[in-house]
């Protein structure tokens, strides 16, 4: 989709043209973008591309990788890297950060994403690695985002029980115990993901850390600085059995949770009478909704709640993608400073699939209401938190803790996973 300068004063240009008269002088030099996005993510990212040819003279030359993680491996060690490497995954930058193969972006390039982005130090610190010399540099620049803190219902069903949506952690909880006395059934719940089965309930997890801990807890549980048998991290996952292994508050009883598979999970929501109220998803799930399920009408979504004293402000769990530069090359360096212009964001904002955190962008360039309203708990959230299985060892967060968390909906004890999921750890260090 190609938007012509000024054609929609949704869009920020003039950013666009300050940032031409800062880097407008690169005619003739081009770089090149490794990133796990192909098909219509591919399509939506180099749609953006024109817009800093245009303003540089530069070419951005995009390649796409379904096998992303390796290439971007053999390509460093090989000494052939991209100029640009995009990462779904802060651990994979951090690797390449400290066997030196990624460019720091400044000190310069971390103020400003402190300044601009909501949580901003929370975005700071995701791309901030250890380098080859042991200190710590900013390497990685945050540019789209993801939600997970959601949690979706059907308005109708709530209209007609008179639930109201929760707006602290302890309404939600007392709205289960409410759902559940009236005889109604308050969550779906499903782990099954094929080989992948559990992954579902560590973003609960994850999730809870944050909402009976501080972040800085949660920072030193995916590092396992704090052990993931501490007690603190035992509480985050009885907390989840608190919803999950409770017969009366999921769909099928604590029995189908393991069973049941995430894709299936969210369609009690649609049945009638509903088999249940709530479910626990990031933004992704619409996908499997019903056919011709319209968001905002037929279904919605609020923000996983905090607890009401406000001490752990509002954090928010997701995902998201991070740009680092691998060589010298000015037009790839300018590129970053490319994604800090509003219109950088909007740009795709005005299509689909794109969540920022960017403060300074007009929100009302979201493509559609739902984007906007994700979008928004983004801008709220005072600590953003990568999704923590991705920033733990592959043996942990793809491995020990998936099959930990069906032990533990299977009627293992939280101690007794916790303690299994640390001697895997153990191993590894």
């Amino acid at each position: 989709m190609v938007i012509e300068p000024g054609s929609d004063d949704r869009i920020d240009w003039q950013s666009l043209e300050d940032f031409k008269a800062a880097h407008g002088d690169l005619d003739g030099q081009s770089f090149t973008i490794l990133g796990p996005w192909l098909g219509a993510d591919q399509e939506l990212f180099t749609s953006i591309l024109p817009y800093f040819q245009e303003a540089t003279g530069a070419v951005a030359k995009y390649s796409g990788s379904d096998s992303f993680e390796q290439q971007i491996v053999i390509d460093s060690e090989a000494g052939s890297p991209p100029d640009v490497a995009v990462f779904p995954q802060p651990g994979l930058a951090a690797d390449l950060a400290k066997k030196g193969h990624l460019t720091p972006l400044g000190d310069e390039t971390a103020q400003w994403v402190r300044d601009n982005y909501a949580a901003g130090d929370s975005w700071a610190r995701l791309g901030t690695y250890a380098g080859q010399d042991g200190a710590e540099h900013f390497y990685a620049f945050p540019y789209k985002a993801d939600v997970k803190s959601l949690v979706w219902y059907v308005p109708e069903n709530f209209e007609d029980a008179g639930y109201e949506v929760p707006e602290t952690y302890e309404d939600l909880k007392a709205l289960t115990e409410q759902i559940a006395a009236d005889g109604e059934t308050p969550w779906c719940i499903g782990l099954g993901s094929g080989g992948a089965t559990g992954w579902p309930a560590t973003d609960w997890v994850e999730d809870l850390m944050l909402r009976i801990n501080t972040p800085e807890d949660y920072d030193a549980w995916t590092t396992n600085a704090l052990p993931f048998n501490d007690p603190k991290v035992v509480a985050a996952i009885d907390e989840f059995g608190w919803f999950a292994k409770n017969d009366d508050y999921v769909s099928g009883g604590s029995a189908a949770v393991a069973s049941t598979d995430f894709r299936d999970s969210p369609k009690g929501l649609f049945e009638s009478p509903p088999a249940c109220y709530m479910h626990r998803q990031a933004s992704f799930i619409p996908s499997f909704f019903p056919e011709g399920t319209e968001i905002g009408l037929d279904v919605d979504f609020f923000y996983f709640p905090a607890p009401a004293d406000g001490s752990l402000g509002q954090p928010v769990l997701g995902g998201g993608t991070l740009f680092s530069v691998l060589s010298d090359n000015p037009a790839a360096l300018a590129f970053v400073d490319f994604l800090k212009t509003p219109a950088a964001h909007e740009i795709w904002m005005a299509q689909k699939g794109f969540l920022t955190p960017h403060t300074g962008v007009n929100t009302d360039a979201y493509g559609d209401e739902t984007l906007k309203k994700m979008g928004q708990i983004l801008l709220d959230a005072t600590t953003f938190r990568f999704d923590g299985s991705d920033l733990m060892p592959g043996a942990i967060g793809a491995g020990a803790f998936w099959t930990g968390m069906v032990d533990f909906v299977g009627g293992k004890p939280a101690e007794a996973v916790a303690d299994q999921i640390q001697q895997t750890w153990d191993t590894i260090k």
